[in-house]
């Protein structure tokens, strides 16, 4: 061990050496540091190039090479002193690259005192920094861009969508007719709002609501709750249906995003079918449409609010079993 400032010498055959236990092969000489140098142990100009005091002893950090470097050129490119003070200029290019990862406008700092480190690039000829430009421009309107298409993309899919969903709807050559009539800006304001309605329609949960509205009044319509719903056997003298819990409750008013919009989506194809299998006397397109969607609404607001009513019913009738002490199974003798 050597002078005041505890720094700790190991001198080692070959290019191996031993710091903190590690292996390196680097150079002759590597030196650990216990603790800082005291402001009053470093002067200015004192000692020979061999001395770890002198100001002029220069040990890179990196690779814990020293002076007998010929040909590399040293930096002081932080607030460091002491041993961490020099570094080879090549030697912390290369860790600069590793932490920037291929992003050289990524800013580094020195991992001990904190400075950033000052990285000057050379200037780049006027062709050069034209064509830096515009790819700069290109890469930060790509994302704008992008968007823009996506959502241009979205609007004029529902403006074809609500084209077709016309045309359906009133019939192909009355559809055409209405749409060749009609105001261009009507129709691109129109048009995409025909989907839009039906998402928000489909929303609705109309049919939760007649549901609340059913088990609070349905104590005094014992006998339409009976032909309506029926009673099962077990369900005699103990009729009671337990309020639905708050995790039954969030589970009803759950809302899948894709469920509603595929069907709000198919509901025009729908109420066309209905309207044509249920209503094919009328004459209007129109009509027939409306009324079949109707029907189609009714009739499934319908099963659902009876689906929901039946599972409700059933969670209020659960049951906790006592415990049963399984019996043992006598091994019968071969």
């Amino acid at each position: 061990m050597q002078r005041e400032r505890k720094n700790y010498y190991f001198v080692l055959s070959g290019n191996e050496h031993c710091n903190d236990g590690k292996i390196y092969k680097i150079r002759q000489v590597c030196t650990y540091m216990m603790e800082e140098a005291n402001d009053s142990s470093t002067s200015v100009g004192t000692g020979t190039s061999e001395d770890p005091q002198s100001s002029t002893y220069r040990s890179c950090w990196v690779c814990f090479g020293t002076d007998d470097d010929e040909h590399m050129k040293w930096v002081k490119p932080c607030r460091c002193k002491g041993t961490t003070m020099w570094v080879h200029h090549a030697c912390l290019m290369r860790w600069i690259d590793e932490k920037q990862k291929g992003h050289s406008f990524t800013k580094v700092k020195c991992p001990q005192c904190n400075t950033e480190y000052v990285v000057v690039f050379p200037p780049f000829g006027k062709l050069t920094s034209f064509i830096q430009t515009i790819d700069h421009i290109v890469f930060k309107a790509s994302p704008i861009a992008a968007t823009g298409v996506l959502l241009g993309s979205i609007y004029w899919s529902a403006v074809t969508y609500g084209a077709i969903t016309v045309m359906q709807v009133l019939g192909h050559k009355e559809g055409l007719d209405m749409m060749e009539r009609a105001d261009p800006l009507f129709l691109l304001v129109g048009l995409p709002m025909i989907p839009v309605g039906l998402v928000l329609g489909k929303m609705i949960q109309w049919d939760d609501y007649l549901l609340r509205l059913w088990k609070k009044h349905s104590s005094k319509l014992v006998y339409l709750k009976k032909l309506i719903f029926g009673t099962r056997p077990s369900q005699e003298g103990t009729s009671t249906i337990l309020p639905p819990s708050p995790v039954e409750m969030r589970q009803t008013r759950e809302i899948k995003f894709t469920r509603v919009l595929c069907g709000a989506l198919i509901f025009p194809t729908v109420a066309t079918i209905f309207g044509k299998l249920l209503f094919h006397s009328v004459e209007s397109n129109f009509q027939r449409s409306a009324l079949g969607g109707a029907s189609f609404v009714i009739l499934k607001g319908f099963l659902n609010i009876y689906l929901k009513y039946q599972v409700q019913s059933r969670m209020g009738q659960r049951e906790i079993k006592d415990y049963v002490e399984p019996v043992p199974q006598l091994e019968t003798a071969t």
